[in-house]
């Protein structure tokens, strides 16, 4: 799909979550052209690089993951000869990707209301860490912690107190993915397309641009759900539970058999039901005690391990299929290479044949049936 192939995007940002936004507008069509600095070799996560990757190759696995379909523009913008040229590219650019923390943009003379005067009719999306008014850095990891993921993922455990100081030993994970600068990405996206639909109403010669801000905190706040409204509604803060929801039961719960693991989504009465009639325990679902998800989910350490035992009795491929027959929610529990061996996966797939990378689509959504538009240049070098 090429809807924007009249659309000119210039990255100033760096890392994933901008550059993820730009990325997007690359599967969709759009001239997307990054702007790198030489001093510092390009983009950092060009360098970012496990053990089994070739270190003199410019173009790491992680910078492939978000750059597909671009082209590399290597500037100085600390140099006013390289600015010059950046104003050029500037001025029949439709949008500006940017990730600057407060007052470096002024300082280099690529905020909005400077480029602005270059391009009045400029879309100009930044993101930053904490909002326009903080010099913090907003680093994924800790704006986890600090909005109540990290402290929520993790198998459930008993707070541990210290003997001698009572200080409360709290322990959590990060998601093992980016997961706020994802959404931040996501947030500005849309952002980014109210405002060209607004131009596309007002028209491009009536359009006085727009300044599109995301902050990966607000974005990590806003992704919290029910999550949240169970706490300003309910009363209840989130605690650890492994993989299982708060509100429901056994949903999310993680189940051995004799071959393998399946993940469990019971999400109604009539499902827990039709799963007790295939483990063979139909009285359980007729038991008070289990028989709503009220009772499910407050009872669920009783219920847990009578499940347990019913499902060592199986094999995963043969309950699997069952459950699927029966519209009983339940998958398998997959490492990332099994999961690519999927077919539909590998529709998504970015192909190189001169260099051998791949990657995978940011943009899944398919218009009509029509299959992914999967043409794009490998992500750029800069040697």
């Amino acid at each position: 799909m090429n809807i924007f192939k009249d659309l000119k995007v210039i990255e100033l940002a760096s890392v994933l979550a901008a550059p993820s936004v730009g990325q997007f507008f690359a599967e969709c069509g759009a001239t997307v052209i990054k702007i790198e600095n030489p001093l510092t070799s390009g983009d950092v996560t060009r360098s970012w690089k496990l053990p089994s990757e070739n270190s003199s190759n410019s173009v790491s696995a992680y910078f492939s993951s978000i750059n597909w379909g671009k082209t590399s523009l290597a500037l100085n913008i600390y140099d006013d000869e390289d600015k010059k040229k950046l104003y050029q590219e500037i001025k029949d650019a439709d949008i500006v990707l940017a990730s600057y923390k407060k007052g470096d943009a002024e300082k280099l003379g690529v905020d909005y209301q400077t480029l602005k005067k270059i391009n009045p009719t400029l879309i100009y999306g930044h993101i930053t860490g904490y909002g326009i008014e903080s010099s913090k850095v907003g680093y994924d990891a800790l704006i986890q912690a600090e909005t109540g993921f990290v402290f929520m993922n993790g198998e459930k455990q008993e707070v541990n107190k210290d003997t001698t100081t009572t200080r409360q030993k709290i322990e959590g994970t990060k998601m093992p993915v980016a997961l706020v600068d994802i959404l931040a990405a996501h947030q500005l996206k849309e952002g980014l397309l109210v405002a060209l639909l607004k131009r596309e109403q007002e028209g491009k010669s009536n359009f006085e641009g727009s300044y599109v801000t995301v902050s990966l905190y607000e974005s990590a706040l806003s992704s919290l759900a029910n999550q949240a409204t169970n706490w300003l509604n309910a009363g209840h803060s989130p605690q650890k539970m492994g993989s299982e929801h708060p509100n429901i039961f056994p949903y999310g719960t993680i189940f051995q058999t004799k071959t393998d693991s399946l993940m469990l989504v019971v999400g109604s009465d009539k499902q827990f039901s039709v799963l007790c009639e295939i483990l063979n325990i139909d009285s359980i679902s007729e038991d008070e005690r289990f028989k709503t998800n009220a009772n499910r989910v407050r009872n669920r350490e009783m219920l847990r391990p009578i499940l347990e035992k019913a499902f060592l009795e199986t094999e995963s491929k043969e309950i699997l299929h069952i459950l699927e027959q029966n519209n009983v929610p339940a998958g398998s529990v997959n490492d990332i290479p099994k999961a690519f061996e999927n077919e539909v996966a590998q529709n998504l797939l970015f192909e190189d044949k001169e260099t051998g990378l791949r990657g995978v689509k940011n943009f899944i959504a398919r218009f009509d049936n029509q299959n992914h538009n999967l043409d794009l240049s490998a992500p750029p070098k800069f040697d």
